[in-house]
């Protein structure tokens, strides 16, 4: 019962908060710059709103103040996503305010998101000992004493995660709607596992996705910008991380990993054979854009695609939870 009012109290706030928030950043004009290497069709979102992303954190506060649940684990879980949130805030910052389209430079943006990787590193380092460097391999019963090895992979994950989510948010509802399965997978797993409190977080998150929907949906009267897509992919990351599943993202996330695996080949690529491409355009969603598909039917296969890839990862789940 509080897992759903939790998933109901973020998305009421959040989508209550789209008539406040949506002429307050036209008002302020917050506005998406659309990059002239994009498709064509994108630039009639120019002006769209952006940093509807606050209005997700919001939701999610509120959910969790509501249903009194700020739990250490919770915590941990806050820091990582408000703490994505942030560094997505700057970027956005500089993009609409200072109006230099590119935002943080990637060398700063990458920065910043090791600098909070290494802080819950060494808060594992600190207080987790020799149990937090095990590492669970899905589908067995097979867990593996990695010692500072973990370390680099928590790097790994919380970077790659954050980016591959941003990646992800580049049509309208796209990224909210692909989460969906992913938010319900972990919020599944937290509750099976006896860690209630990251299923209550889990739903809020869900809730505030939904929230987001509302306004989020095609056309868009609002986009979430990097504050909302690095606070998920960071709450997703969380997610993963304190219920223990870090290799089971992989496949939960197998959407996320398509579309940052889609941008790494093509650059890798097009260096390689000195300007040929792989795919249309990446990340990969625009290559099907381009191909003719609508932004309704990529955001309605994507997220049949992010459904299939979390009912592989909860058999996965199944069949190992024995080992975890």
């Amino acid at each position: 019962m509080q897992v759903l009012g939790a998933l109901l109290t973020a998305l009421i706030v959040c989508a209550a908060l789209g008539p406040v928030m949506i002429p307050a950043l036209h008002k302020l004009k917050f506005g998406q710059s659309i990059r002239d290497v994009g498709p064509a069709s994108h630039m009639k979102k120019s002006g769209t709103p952006t940093m509807g992303g606050i209005m997700m954190l919001c939701g999610l506060f509120v959910a969790m103040v509501v249903w009194n649940r700020f739990t250490p684990l919770v915590i941990i879980a806050f820091v990582l996503t408000f703490g994505h949130a942030l560094i997505g805030f700057l970027d956005d910052f500089i993009k609409v305010v200072m109006k230099r389209n590119l935002g943080l430079t990637a060398k700063q943006k990458l920065a910043l998101q090791i600098a909070l990787a290494l802080a819950y590193i060494y808060y594992i380092e600190q207080h987790a000992g020799p149990e937090g460097t095990i590492l669970w391999i899905p589908g067995t019963a097979l867990n593996l004493q990695l010692g500072w090895l973990y370390y680099v992979l928590v790097l790994i994950l919380l970077v790659g995660t954050t980016n591959a989510v941003n990646l992800t948010d580049g049509l309208d509802g796209l990224v909210s709607s692909v989460s969906v399965p992913v938010l319900l997978t972990y919020g599944f797993v937290a509750w099976q596992t006896g860690e209630g409190d990251l299923c209550l977080f889990a739903a809020a998150v869900l809730g505030s996705c939904l929230g987001f929907l509302v306004w989020n949906h095609h056309p868009a009267k609002v986009f979430m910008g990097d504050t909302g897509s690095l606070a998920l992919g960071g709450a997703v990351a969380a997610l993963a991380l304190l219920t223990r599943t870090e290799v089971l993202l992989a496949v939960v996330g197998g959407v996320y990993v398509c579309e940052a695996m889609s941008v790494i080949m093509q650059v890798a690529y097009f260096k390689r054979t000195g300007g040929k491409r792989i795919f249309r355009m990446t990340p990969i969603h625009h290559h099907f854009e381009l191909g003719g598909w609508k932004e309704t039917k990529v955001v309605r296969v994507f997220t049949l695609a992010s459904t299939v890839f979390c009912i592989i990862g909860l058999l996965l789940w199944h069949l190992g939870k024995g080992g975890m």
